[in-house]
């Protein structure tokens, strides 16, 4: 896609929430469209953005906003996985596209 997430307007930074005490980050975003399909890599791409900048102490946990996806249960399953997170991660294919997406726009 031509678009950065930032310009697709997908994150809002009042719906970012961190509790430092508890190392705890929560993140909710919205697709940009109700049954968008590139709705978990949209929110792997968040997470591994996190996982990149912040200290490893934090736990993080990625929503797709209430009420904005078709399939938002099972979005939100799949993201917040552990298993699923690290298998994702070992896709040699998958972390290119990642890398793609987090790359800057000249």
């Amino acid at each position: 896609h031509p678009l950065t997430l930032e310009q697709l307007n997908v994150a809002q930074l009042e719906n970012v929430h961190v509790d430092d005490e508890r190392s705890k980050i929560e993140i909710f975003f919205t697709p940009t469209v109700p049954h968008c399909s590139m709705s978990t890599l949209i929110g792997l791409c968040l997470r591994v953005k996190l996982l990149r900048s912040i200290p490893t102490r934090f736990k993080v946990d990625i929503y797709v906003q209430p009420g904005t996806h078709s399939s938002e249960h099972a979005v939100n399953k799949q993201l917040n996985d552990k298993e699923r997170v690290a298998a994702a991660l070992e896709n040699n294919h998958l972390i290119q596209v990642v890398n793609k997406c987090l790359t800057a726009q000249s």
